[in-house]
């Protein structure tokens, strides 16, 4: 009898599924449902249920599921994911890292793994009491933990004492001697496990609705799979998961070099293949503005994606990504774009995510959360939460004026709703401009159109000419994210402040080409693929499956980790 695999990966928009028969590999089905943020199980759920109604096999025959995820890399680029305090423990030369905070405390030990210096524990309680309310999870990072972690041990549960959340030792993934590698390493891995254990407990609510039972998978950044537990518990290796499958699913096209681009809604992709191999970064891949420290693909991920947010400012410039918000045209009932949108500020529309108020969802989306209870009774008080129940999605701009908060403190206190899924963002986004321009028709049009116009007009343009320059901005933000990628990987250099100026340059005129191929991944690449290749005289291919390429990915390396089980 036949048996069969499921690939799912979850991205910032959509979430894919693939069913493939174990023994060919050969695709038997595919399904894409919206990636429902607030309630993760429910697009795992519908994209699981869609895939099996289509291909008709019954769950006894399913071997396995493999997952892999971009949400990890996304909340790295979009600056979001869990804030992190992390603790530094001994002597060593002070630096910053892109989190909450990072607070240096004595102690340590010697490189024999002799104690070097009393921890101080009482620094270290008062910290964690005044650290409490401002972040989600800690790291710790203690000198030559990894010949001896007392120190990590003893302040682990010294926290886990004051506080319930997360605590990650950088002893339990990290051999460098370098500290502040073992310090970014241990933040990552911090910083990713809320959201990957949220992600799990969606996977397995899912799994149960569809009466599956199979073993699951995840698909670390090296490309190898990772068990559930080690999942959460080792949430770091799992921050290239997507690029990981983009890299396998591309290196299947062919036996040569070529650069595989997978466009997605909130990111792009890169990785290189080399004589038909995905290539390994021993010291991590580059994410935004981490060096991960963690085995994975040779890759680089940019904020810039179908549903970046474009906001115009005052003076008529345009700014795109890194943070997504949900499009116009598939945002649902919104008051017109032309009643709210604007410059500045007034870029986005905040949208309540509670049963009470699905006016700004998408009715598939709306559907999703009924069977939730969106709001405990401290929500209830919550001022931005109690003003959108009460007036329906509005600018920041607007919510501000209403409760009396000036603009640092609301954005501050907006960023901590959405990270809670309470509230989501709706703007002005590349998918809108090809709504507009006709090349895309998979929701309401006019609503782009209405948000073109208003936009256009503070641009002092035509709305037509306007969403061609997002569309031009997007296209050359994806080209200089595969130029800097390759001048990083080659020469181990970041030009990326004269790579994203070279046009506007007084003096000098740099133009690139590229010697190998591109091959496009993901549902937005067709769109904007062929003019990044004719930019950088190249050619792009689009194989088959590619608009699900990283669930095909996700299926056949999760396919070759059961047929090696199945062989020892």
């Amino acid at each position: 009898m036949k048996k069969y695999i499921i690939g799912i990966d979850t991205g910032g928009t959509y979430t894919d599924a693939v069913l493939i028969e174990a023994d060919s590999g050969a695709v038997i089905a595919t399904a894409k449902e919206p990636t429902t943020h607030y309630h993760l199980a429910t697009g795992t759920g519908h994209a699981l249920a869609a895939l099996l109604q289509s291909s008709g096999v019954a769950v006894a025959d399913i071997q396995q599921l493999a997952v892999s995820t971009t949400l990890a890399t996304n909340a790295v680029v979009e600056g979001k994911g869990a804030r992190v305090g992390l603790f530094v423990i001994g002597y060593v030369k002070h630096f910053s890292l892109p989190v909450a905070a990072v607070v240096f405390i004595k102690g340590g030990h010697t490189i024999m793994g002799k104690e070097e210096e009393p921890l101080d524990l009482e620094n270290l309680v008062d910290t964690v009491r005044g650290l409490a309310s401002e972040v989600d999870a800690y790291a710790i990072c203690s000198a030559m933990s990894m010949e001896n972690p007392t120190h990590e041990l003893v302040a682990e549960k010294a926290i886990a004492m004051l506080d319930p959340k997360p605590v990650f030792c950088s002893h339990r993934i990290s051999q460098q001697a370098g500290m502040r590698e073992r310090a970014a390493t241990a933040a990552l891995h911090a910083k990713l496990m809320p959201l990957m254990q949220d992600y799990i407990a969606g996977v397995q609510m899912a799994m149960i609705k569809q009466g599956l039972s199979c073993p699951v998978v995840i698909i670390g950044g090296n490309g190898k799979t990772v068990s559930i537990d080690q999942a959460v518990e080792r949430a770091g290796v799992t921050a290239a998961s997507g690029p990981a499958c983009t890299a396998h699913f591309g290196a299947l096209q062919t036996t040569g070099d070529a650069l595989v681009i997978d466009v997605g809604g909130t990111t792009t992709d890169i990785a290189i293949i080399e004589g038909g191999r995905p290539q390994l970064a021993p010291d991590g891949c580059q994410i935004g503005e981490w060096q991960t420290h963690v085995e994975a693909i040779d890759m680089f991920t940019g904020g810039i994606g179908g549903d970046s947010h474009l906001v115009v400012d005052d003076k008529g410039g345009l700014h795109l990504g890194p943070s997504r918000v949900v499009p116009l045209c598939v945002a649902g009932s919104l008051p017109s774009a032309s009643d709210w949108l604007g410059a500045g500020a007034s870029s986005r529309c905040i949208a309540l995510t509670a049963e009470e108020d699905m006016v700004a969802l998408p009715p598939s989306l709306a559907q999703a959360t009924l069977s939730r209870p969106w709001l405990s009774p401290e929500d209830l008080d919550d001022p931005v939460l109690t003003f959108l129940r009460q007036n329906g999605p509005a600018t920041p701009a607007a919510i501000g004026t209403a409760i009396g908060l000036s603009s640092i403190p609301l954005e501050k206190h907006l960023e901590g709703l959405a990270r809670e899924q309470l509230i989501f963002e709706i703007g002005f986004t590349p998918t809108d401009a090809l709504h507009v321009l006709g090349h895309i028709a998979i929701g309401n049009r006019e609503a782009a159109i209405s948000g073109a116009a208003v936009l256009a007009r503070i641009a002092g343009t035509e709305p037509e000419a306007f969403c061609q320059e997002v569309l031009r901005r997007t296209e050359k933000q994806i080209e200089d994210l595969i130029v800097d990628y390759i001048i990083h990987r080659y020469w181990g250099k970041s030009l990326t402040s004269f790579i994203s100026s070279r046009d506007s340059h007084p003096v000098l005129g740099v133009e690139f080409s590229l010697k190998i191929p591109l091959i496009g991944i993901g549902a937005a690449a067709r769109y904007f693929l062929p003019r990044v290749a004719e930019r950088l005289g190249t050619t792009v291919s689009f194989p088959e499956h590619c608009e699900v390429g990283n669930a095909v990915g996700a299926a056949l390396l999760g396919k070759d980790a059961a047929a090696l089980i199945k062989v020892s």
